[in-house]
This record gives C-alpha cells, structure tokens and sequence, in this order.
C-alpha cells in the first residue's frame, strides 16, 4: 500500500473514529466519515476496508496494538506474582497511559465505549472490549489471594470492569475536553487500579453463588 493510501486511511479511520464517538454507531453514514475526512470519494471506505464493520474492527485493532506496545514497557514482576494490585495495574495503566497519548480532539474513550457491544465487532475485538482478557487474568492468577470469595461472584466481578473502566474513562475524557477537569489522566489510573483491587477482593456478603455472568448485556 502507498504512503498516501496509507494516509488516506488513516484520515478515514481518525474521522470515523470521532464521529462515532460523537453520534454513535448507528448515527453516522459513510458518506459523513468520507466527507470529514476531506475525500470526496464517498465510497472510500469500501475501498479501504470493505464494510462498516471492517472498519470498526480496523479502529479495534489500532487500539489493540498500540495499547500492547505501553503494556510491553510497563515494568512487571516475573510471571505477575506480585498479587491482584500489580495484575490489575498492569492491565489497567497502559490503557490508561494509551489514553493519554492520543492528540486532540480527544475521543477515543467515547468511541470505545460506543462501539463495546456493537454486534459486527469480531474476535479479539469483541473479546477485548467486554473485559474477557481482564476476567480471565483475575480469575486464573489470583485464586490463590481470593480464596474466600466463591468463584461465580469473582467471575461476575471480574466480568463487568471492562466496561467499567471503559465507562469512566469516555467520561473523563469528555470532561478534560471541555475543561471540567483538571486531574491527570494517570491520577485517573491509579484512582482505577484502586477501585478495582477494592471492588475485586471485597468480601462476599451473597447468600448464594448465583451470581455468574460475565458482564453486562450487550447493547
């Protein structure tokens, strides 16, 4: 692919992406992605990246990889024994720190959480944005910490933070563009991190193991 194909594509997905963000999946044409990009080639996104939800696993996938190059250059113990805090930190932060990177105008957030249960998503896109890898990572390396908590309730707790991690950062984010907020995107993290270690190893008060879902409906 050309260097201005490449251009062009990355003009696409960058005009997508904010526009989603702005108006939700379902509210934006191809036509108003083409044209905000500047390209009066409307079928520009076919040519591309072939459908819409190419496209939107094209955006998923972006962020995948940019988000594993801040996870590589996180420091991490050998094999994440140093328990649930530095497990949670290290799936959390660089997220957290991807974030933070992106220039204005600032929507990348708001556009993963509009896109989180969006049925055309595929594969580790989908997987990612519902939180699979974190609940996965939770439950099978800090059993051992967490032995009083049954495994049904951790599965649920673990279940929902992708989404709310997701949720309280597209709403961080939208409030550091319009200037209502003036903590760092790294107090945020940590703030994360925090909440997360509390809600996770919070003793189970249940009267029964019922509780085994893996987050919350899509939609």
């Amino acid at each position: 692919m050309s260097r201005h194909s490449d251009k062009a594509r990355e003009a696409l997905m960058d005009a997508a992406e904010e526009l989603f963000a702005i108006h939700g999946i379902d509210g934006v044409s191809n036509r108003k992605i083409t044209e905000h990009a500047g390209t009066a080639n409307h079928s520009a996104i076919k040519y591309h990246f072939g459908t819409r939800d190419d496209l939107l696993n094209a955006l998923i996938r972006r962020a995948i990889t940019e988000v594993s190059e801040f996870r590589e250059a996180l420091p991490v113990s050998e094999d994440l024994d140093g328990g649930l805090r530095e497990v949670v930190t290290h799936r959390v932060l660089p997220w957290i720190y991807y974030l933070a990177a992106q220039p204005a105008p600032f929507c990348r957030a708001q556009f993963l959480y509009q896109v989180r249960g969006y049925p055309g998503l595929s594969g580790i896109g989908a997987e990612m944005l519902r939180g699979d890898e974190l609940q996965a990572v939770l439950v099978g390396r800090t059993r051992h910490e967490l032995r009083g908590i049954p495994a049904s309730v951790l599965r649920a707790r673990a279940g929902i933070l992708g989404y709310m991690v997701l949720g309280i950062s597209a709403e961080f984010e939208r409030q550091v563009a319009e200037g209502e907020h003036a903590a760092t995107w790294e107090e945020l993290g940590y703030f994360l991190v925090d909440s997360i270690v509390g809600m996770v190893a919070a003793p189970s008060t249940a009267k029964s193991e019922f509780l085994d879902f893996g987050g919350p409906s899509h939609g």
